[in-house]
């Protein structure tokens, strides 16, 4: 068996009822929850209970994922499985940086709550809207991107698959000129133009909040979504670059197999990642854990693994 990587889940993952078997079923995942809603009240309600449209909110949604994130971190660490690198998309960025201990869940909490806040603000100022074009190749979605004002190619997700973020007026042609050209296209559940220049004043606001954050070094490889490679030692810059540019997704998902990833958990709800990935390189194993039930199918596939790697693991501090 080779290298295990953790991927935490971004932005239109969503969905009501997140995270509540792990909640009934693992003491540690339920310990996180029990944080969150110390530091946040109201948040674990909002991931089990809530309405679709209030969980959609950037607001909620971001500090919500967070915590279903590092509450499906903490089981699977009780489970005995923990990564030998990570990466989050977008807002699984800051749930990657926790895992790796950078930070601590209270400041990753603390720091999506500002993200998310900043860039529901960003989203208020104009109509917009991101959708995926599948089909095209990432040149050919340049080329259309460019030939309508205020759409941006932002997030490079696998062969034939470009997240695209735009002005709401210019979506609905920019569409059409994508099934002109034999592609298709497919809204996103965001409340904004993420990742584009519709975002850069929320990217600055939030580099000023990291200057007075205590950022440590990242105990294992951590991938930046701005640059698609290791983090060097401005993690600030680099975090908030990626507010305002392009997710690098595909190059992130290469770069970890090449470094000797082979299997990779999708921490969060859904399984988009993992569709991602099979894409990039169908040889790689992908877990998808969203509840109890996943956990326990990978816990007996990967508890293959020697005693020796077992035996090495270590525990994820949550708060």
């Amino acid at each position: 068996m080779g290298k295990i990587a953790f991927v935490f889940s971004g932005q239109g993952a969503q969905t009501p009822g997140m995270g509540l078997s792990l909640y009934k079923s693992s003491p540690a995942a339920r310990r996180v929850f029990q944080t969150a809603d110390s530091l946040r009240p109201g948040t674990t309600r909002q991931c089990f209970y809530s309405t679709e449209e209030e969980l959609c909110e950037t607001k909620n949604t971001q500090p919500c994922l967070f915590t279903v994130e590092m509450a499906t971190a903490a089981a699977l660490a009780e489970a005995g499985i923990e990564a030998d690198m990570a990466a989050g998309f977008s807002l699984g960025e800051v749930s990657a940086l926790s895992y790796s201990r950078a930070v601590d869940f209270a400041t990753g909490l603390m720091l999506v709550m500002h993200r998310g806040e900043l860039m529901q603000e960003a989203s208020e100022k104009r109509p917009t809207s991101m959708a995926a074009v599948l089909r095209l190749s990432n040149d050919e979605v340049r080329k259309i991107c460019s030939e309508y004002r205020g759409v941006y190619p932002v997030n490079f997700n696998c062969p034939g698959q470009v997240s695209v973020s735009g002005i709401s007026e210019e979506m609905q042609p920019f569409m059409a000129a994508v099934k002109a050209a034999g592609g298709r296209s497919v809204p996103l559940k965001v409340s904004g133009a993420f990742h584009s220049p519709f975002m850069t004043e929320a990217a600055k606001a939030f580099a000023r909040d990291l200057t007075g954050v205590a950022i440590g070094r990242p105990f294992l490889p951590l991938y930046s979504n701005y640059t698609g490679t290791v983090y060097g030692p401005d993690i600030r810059t680099t975090l908030a670059k990626q507010i305002d540019h392009p997710v690098q997704w595909e190059t992130i998902i290469r770069e970890m197999i090449a470094a000797g990833a082979d299997t990779f958990f999708e921490l969060g709800p859904g399984k988009t990642l993992c569709n991602l990935i099979k894409k990039i390189d169908p040889s790689v194993r992908t877990f998808a854990i969203s509840g109890q039930e996943e956990l326990q199918k990978a816990w007996t596939e990967v508890g293959a693994c020697s005693a020796e790697r077992r035996q090495s693991l270590r525990a994820v501090p949550v708060a």
